[in-house]
């Protein structure tokens, strides 16, 4: 792979960053480690083929409930406007917790595939674009 050594890219880190931003992503090691660095533009692009999907219940009350089928979240509203702002929102305090005890979430394994949708909900921080952005079909009552 194209791996820039580490103590190079510690020389001219201000050049590297530029690189990074302005150009392509880059590749490091330091000894057995390896990096990807790219700036939030390309890791958004990169995330783009992950959608929240959720299921709809009308309830008895008339009340709308909205169920993520990617993360084990449920909320409920009014309407359909309103549980998914509600779901939104979780879904951004649940990545923000996610990414706070990032080693314990990520070595989980029912946990480890909820690691592209906390990176997107995080680039996005905007639960009312999270929101809108759900694609929410009907579930079966």
């Amino acid at each position: 792979m194209l791996m820039e050594p580490a103590t190079e890219v510690r020389k001219q880190w201000s050049a590297f960053c530029d690189s990074v931003i302005h150009e392509k992503p880059k590749f490091i090691k330091r000894t057995r480690d390896k990096m990807w660095f790219s700036n939030l533009e390309t890791m958004s692009e990169i995330l783009s083929a992950y959608r929240f999907t959720a299921d709809r219940y009308v309830e008895d009350d008339g009340t709308i409930t909205l169920s993520l089928n990617e993360i084990d979240l449920v909320e409920n509203g009014n309407n359909e406007s309103e549980a998914r702002l509600a779901l939104g929102k979780s879904i951004l305090e649940y990545s923000v917790d996610y990414y706070n005890d990032y080693e314990m979430y990520s070595n989980s394994p029912n946990r480890k595939g909820h690691i592209p949708y906390i990176f997107k909900a995080l680039i996005i921080d905007d639960s009312q674009k999270i929101g809108e952005g759900i694609l929410c079909l009907d579930g079966k009552n």
